[in-house]
């Protein structure tokens, strides 16, 4: 049996036991990878370690570190305020305002994950504050940070813009950009729609409030007939104090988040300092294409240097079993591609000689592998294998680099991206880890399965007809 075909049955059987049993696939990933690689490839533990993601890690382990401390000194609180006030009491606006600001970064020129890591831990506080599927919420960052992917100046649209330029197709940059960003916006109504937007439509961050004294209210009175004194209920929503008035207890609104009297609160010292750090996280890393996660650990380091206290407890925040899980599943992709395994599948695609089933195929191989490794390299990888049959003129060229670069970067949603991993490490402590990552996990899996396919229909098929 050769190599590839081995490494496919591998990832199977890793997906299976990992879908079925309370396993870590990031562990199950790393036990492939030194399986696969030194019994089968005979490639040294050195080779394989070679391909473990030390770029992703520490931005991983960067970006949350760093927000740990800024959920704990209330900086993420203070932010989430200020992001409610861009849209008034309208609650529905909130993943609307995270998917623009995601887009108009990435637009501009930043890569993908600096913008997801940057807005993605406000996004789910907000989202946690106000009562917002945390799925919907961090679907609309990507697909925000997706849809102004391919602008002609950005990282994703400058390199498949490049590559076409040293071949003889025509090529049409505001085209592929166009699509990407219609594409991703349609994904987000979908989303907006399916879980819950309507809802949001007719609640506003008042009625939010007052839902949440009711039932500290109740609380309140049950406790007070069991004789228990109340010493601070929890709800996704908390009330800040109780006022007194004769012998009843009247709960207050949550003054540290939603009052318009907090709003106006004025930040303390550590929340200033911290803000300031996310201005220039987002200043070198984005405007001097620095590593975000050095300059999101370095910061942090400054933070906790600054206000020791609100440094307790962030590193145990962590999120170590997302940086398992990813850094496995990328060791293991990178041993895939020693075995020749994508490149396999690949020319056995370009070999049918159909080119509008090979269109097809490429796209669902783009999204497929995209799921698990850089878009950026899949793009480069996959277009030239497309320039054969693209130059034959049967099928338009314009429409299929077009669908593969939405079908290839549309399935960062995956948990095992850089960008649904930023996600999931961003949920706040009350959102159930392990649930929200099935949720993200099933989602991808229908991007994957249906996103090639529609891309294919909408931007491939009307070319050819």
């Amino acid at each position: 049996m050769s190599a590839p075909v081995l490494s496919i049955i591998v990832l199977v059987v890793m997906f299976l036991l990992a879908t079925f049993l309370p396993l870590n696939m990031g562990a199950l990933a790393f036990v492939g990878a030194f399986l696969l690689g030194s019994v089968v490839l005979g490639m040294s533990t050195s080779d394989i370690l070679a391909n473990f993601p030390g770029g992703l890690f520490l931005t991983i382990v960067g970006v949350t570190y760093l927000f740990a401390i800024a959920q704990n000194n209330g900086t993420i609180d203070l932010l989430v305020r200020g992001a409610v006030r861009m849209v008034g009491s309208k609650v529905a606006l909130i993943p609307w305002v995270m998917f623009v600001i995601t887009a108009v970064i990435t637009a501009v020129g930043a890569l993908s994950p600096a913008a997801v890591a940057i807005i993605a831990p406000i996004a789910l506080s907000s989202a946690a504050k106000y009562r917002i599927n945390p799925l919907m919420m961090g679907m609309m960052v990507i697909h925000g940070a997706q849809a102004g992917g391919f602008s002609p100046i950005s990282v994703y649209g400058v390199t498949v813009n490049g590559i076409i330029a040293k071949t003889d197709l025509q090529a049409s940059p505001m085209a592929i950009f166009l699509a990407s960003f219609i594409f991703n916006l349609a994904i987000a109504m979908v989303l907006f729609i399916v879980l819950g937007g309507s809802r949001l439509l007719l609640t506003r961050t008042g009625q939010l409030v007052e839902q949440a004294a009711e039932s500290r209210m109740a609380v309140s009175v049950a406790s007070r007939a069991a004789g228990v004194t109340l010493q601070g209920s929890g709800s996704d929503i908390s009330a800040a104090g109780v006022a007194r008035k004769g012998t009843s207890s009247v709960p207050a609104a949550d003054s540290a988040a939603d009052s318009p009297e907090a709003a106006g609160s004025r930040a303390t010292f550590a929340q200033v300092i911290t803000i300031a750090g996310l201005i220039v996280l987002a200043v070198i890393s984005l405007g001097f294409k620095v590593d975000v996660g050095f300059v999101s650990i370095t910061i942090a380091v400054i933070l906790a240097l600054v206000s020791p206290a609100a440094q307790k407890g962030a590193v145990n925040k962590i999120s170590w079993s997302t940086v398992l899980l990813i850094c496995g599943m990328l060791t293991f992709v990178g041993v895939l591609e020693e075995a020749g395994t994508i490149t396999f599948v690949s020319d056995g695609v370009a070999q049918l000689g159909m080119p509008l089933l090979a269109a097809l195929l490429i796209c669902y191989i783009g999204a497929i592998v995209s799921a698990f490794a850089s878009s950026t390299a899949i793009l480069a990888a996959l277009i030239p294998l497309a320039v054969p049959f693209l130059s034959t003129g049967e099928i338009g060229a314009v429409g299929v680099i077009a669908a593969l670069a939405v079908s290839a970067t549309i399935v960062d949603v995956s948990p095992f991206s850089t960008n649904g991993a930023l996600v999931l490490a961003s949920a706040p402590e009350n959102v159930d880890k392990d649930r929200f990552y099935k949720q993200i996990l099933a989602y991808s899996g229908i991007v994957v399965v249906a996103g090639p396919a529609i891309a294919w229909l909408v931007m491939v098929l009307p070319g050819w007809m």
